[in-house]
């Protein structure tokens, strides 16, 4: 991030001219919901691709910094770390530049995923996997339904998160997390948010293709869809002051998997993912929830979690 102030127009051409005054370094997407699982409290393992490059080597320092293994990355000589670099005046954002790579790994980058994956899975080293698709290649489609072979064998819940590209990829997820564009790119068809026959009827589609358990739409200022078991409900959104809707999804994805994780219902689940997801809106930047404020916004809505024999 580089924070500064829009002081005058360039006479190089019509743009602002940024005078930047800090610059800070946080991690971001698939890291950015690890981030968010440590500040529930829980213990995440992070399985990935980055880059041997001086951008790889900050990532690990920050990853380190949260008591997380390195040793779980696969260090490419082919693809570069990614970078989102986003300029900032006056809480607003003025400008983001991206460097990445969006081939798919290698067969070799594969074979070592893979490997660290099956590692956690095989010997029952975690209670839940998130897969978390960003279209970037390393989720490729062998990945992705070797990942939920492994987890289905072991009885180990999935949620994903998903992007356009590997879409219809992820047959046998628990949970299945798509956002409202997602949907319509994947159904190719326009859905309404505000009509509950389109919502139930696209979700029992995606549900029935996949095979999936539990799906749950987020639609923004309108909420979050979920479905479950042939019932269905929309959870409203809270009304807030958007600052930033960087990293939202992160959040929902990864506090529906901890709910999911805890043996939580449906709706519950649905409850306090939409909720985490708005407060960290109101933050400027990609920001974590924290389990205390998520808690005392939970009480405070009175939102809580049915006792189950």
């Amino acid at each position: 991030y580089m924070w500064g102030k829009i002081d005058r127009i360039s006479p190089e051409a019509p743009v602002p001219i940024v005078e930047i005054k800090k610059r800070e370094d946080r991690l971001g997407g698939a890291a950015n919901v690890v981030r968010n699982l440590i500040t529930m409290g829980s213990k995440p393992i992070l399985c990935s691709v980055i880059g041997k490059d001086k951008n790889g080597e900050v990532f690990l320092e920050r990853l380190e910094s949260y008591g997380l293994n390195k040793d779980d990355l696969v260090l490419s000589e082919e693809r570069p770390t990614t970078q989102k670099t986003r300029v900032i005046s006056e809480q607003q954002q003025v400008l983001r530049v991206d460097e990445e790579s969006k081939n798919p790994l290698s067969e070799n980058e594969e074979i070592d995923l893979l490997q660290k994956v099956q590692h956690y899975v095989i010997n029952n080293l975690v209670d839940l996997v998130i897969l978390e698709d960003y279209n970037k290649g390393v989720l490729t489609q062998n990945v992705i339904s070797r990942t939920i072979e492994w987890c289905r064998a072991k009885n180990i819940p999935v949620t994903v998160d998903p992007k356009k590209e590997n879409f219809w990829a992820y047959e046998g997820v628990t949970l299945f997390k798509p956002n409202l564009r997602e949907i319509e790119d994947g159904l190719k068809s326009e859905i309404d948010p505000k009509e509950r026959k389109e919502l139930d009827a696209a979700c029992a589609e995606i549900m029935k293709r996949l095979n999936a358990e539990m799906a749950m739409i987020t639609l923004s200022e309108h909420g979050v869809y979920i479905s479950h078991k042939g019932s269905s409900e929309v959870i409203p959104a809270e009304k807030r002051e958007i600052a930033d809707v960087s990293g939202a999804g992160d959040t929902v994805i990864a506090v529906a998997s901890l709910c999911l994780a805890a043996g939580m219902d449906a709706e519950h689940i649905a409850r306090l993912s939409n909720l985490a997801g708005g407060l960290v809106c109101e933050k400027v930047g990609v920001v974590p929830i924290t389990a205390d404020t998520l808690l005392k916004e939970a009480i405070k809505l009175n939102i809580g979690e049915k006792k189950s024999g």
